[in-house]
């Protein structure tokens, strides 16, 4: 079993954002990886942390215990997702899912793996999650800086 946490979020919803993962093996080692996006929304960086851990992970035949603090996530491709497809990427009240390319790409990736699904309360103490979320906060810092550093020369 491996298991995989993720996070995303944004400074604005949209504005700059970041997402995260670690994976930690069952001999207890860990990786993790970042990255920002300069304009986003929090929903699509949850989103991209989750698609970035898979395809990370790429073929592996171990369970993967996938925790998000995203209740879109979770709840996006283990309930919504088949109705969207159903109804041809519309919502309940025919409106075009937002954010479909993402979903697009999340459900061909988790037909690839074994993957439970662990929603966990955000800043709730577990540790992983709470790094996560400080590697986000890191890229969104990094992103705020470059933006005031391409102001101040211009």
């Amino acid at each position: 079993m491996i298991d995989v946490y993720t996070d995303g979020g944004s400074s604005g919803n949209p504005g700059p954002g970041g997402w995260a993962f670690l994976v930690r093996y069952p001999d207890g080692s860990l990786v993790e990886r970042s990255g920002g996006c300069n304009h986003t929304t929090n929903n699509r960086m949850e989103l991209e942390a989750v698609i970035r851990a898979l395809e990370f992970l790429r073929n592996t035949e171990d369970v993967i215990h996938l925790h998000t603090d995203s209740q879109y996530v979770q709840l996006g491709i283990t309930r919504w997702i088949h109705t969207w497809v159903r109804n041809g990427w519309k919502t309940s009240d025919r409106k075009a899912v937002k954010n479909q390319e993402l979903w697009r790409r999340l459900l061909e990736l988790v037909q690839r793996f074994r993957v439970q699904w662990v929603w966990i309360k955000g800043h709730s103490g577990d540790p992983l999650n709470e790094r996560c979320d400080g590697l986000v906060q890191a890229e969104i810092s990094k992103i705020k800086e470059k933006q005031a550093n391409s102001k101040n020369t211009t």
